[in-house]
């Protein structure tokens, strides 16, 4: 299913689908963060969300934090760069889609 990337995730009809692809008609449009992260934590959406379109390397990790499983990169983009990218970073200090608890305050309650 695809969701354009002005649509109000939370009045379409996606509860059947497996996979949702989110579109990035132009790189500096970032609506589809906003909505892939609604889909994840508000809405519970647990099935494949694809993130399509102008997709470059530089967006993966923060596609990734907002709730996106994968992406299709744009033809000029480097599929083993991208996956440097999120091998790169393994901790975070602010929550995200898959971990909304903040670093800090994770630490505190295990303490």
């Amino acid at each position: 299913m695809k969701i354009a990337n002005d649509a109000d995730v939370s009045t379409v009809a996606w509860q059947s689908a497996d996979c949702i692809e989110l579109q990035f008609p132009k790189f500096t449009d970032g609506r589809a963060y906003s909505q892939a992260y609604l889909l994840r934590r508000r809405l519970g959406f647990t099935g494949e969300l694809r993130a399509t379109g102008d997709v470059l390397v530089d967006q993966v990790l923060l596609m990734q934090r907002s709730g996106f499983s994968s992406a299709v990169l744009r033809d000029d983009q480097s599929l083993a760069h991208a996956q440097r990218q999120l091998s790169q970073f393994t901790d975070f200090y602010q929550g995200d889609a898959d971990h909304p608890q903040a670093l800090f305050a994770a630490q505190g309650a295990s303490a």
